[in-house]
């Protein structure tokens, strides 16, 4: 596919045809096309936890979601045969810049003008949307509810130094995807969001 043409189609599914499994093979081009995103100083503060089998993604949802029957949402949702959950890692950051080639001798955060461990970690995620529709298949991104992510570190083992930025769902389309509502608002032109030479 042409790359315009993979941007054009990008897009949030929110349903998933639960009897067609993602092939390892694509899972793991989704995999290595993520980690050729770029990051500051080479920092390279990501990980991914990913989830495939049933009793995988039920643990996922039992530790991101509340009690009680799930709304179409969440039933469409929990469909996706492929979870991808990108953690950002703030130390990998502080301490490569606290490196003599960086300059800093010090892990200060106050440097940062923005998280770009959570900027890369965004940018991974792009890539495994974007890989994702390259191979056919469909793609959401989502985030973990912040009361829930103490639940999620618990339930797979994750270290504390490891924030999930949201979760990457893929799998074939299903047959109930709901577009959102928001897209009515219609996507904003070039002319209104870009600035040349002065604001």
């Amino acid at each position: 596919m042409e790359f315009a043409d993979v941007v054009r189609r990008r897009r949030m599914v929110r349903d998933y045809d639960p009897d067609r499994p993602v092939p390892p093979e694509v899972r793991e081009r989704l995999l290595a096309h993520a980690i050729r995103a770029p990051s500051a100083g080479f920092s390279q503060g990501w990980a991914f936890l990913v989830l495939e089998t049933e009793e995988e993604r039920a643990a996922f949802w039992a530790a991101t979601t509340g009690e009680g029957t799930p709304d179409g949402w969440l039933t469409r949702m929990r469909r996706a045969p492929l979870l991808v959950v990108p953690f950002s890692d703030k130390s990998a950051y502080l301490d490569r810049y606290a490196e003599p080639d960086k300059g800093w001798t010090d892990r200060d955060e106050a440097r940062w003008p923005v998280p770009y461990w959570d900027v890369d970690t965004g940018m991974a995620s792009l890539l495994m949307l974007l890989t994702a529709v390259d191979e056919g298949l469909a793609a959401c991104f989502f985030g973990v509810p912040a009361e829930r992510v103490a639940a999620l570190r618990e339930a797979f083992g994750v270290p504390a130094t490891h924030r999930p930025v949201g979760v990457v769902a893929v799998g074939y389309p299903g047959e109930q995807d709901r577009r959102s509502p928001s897209l009515k608002r219609g996507r904003r032109g070039v002319e209104e969001v870009v600035h040349r030479g002065r604001w």
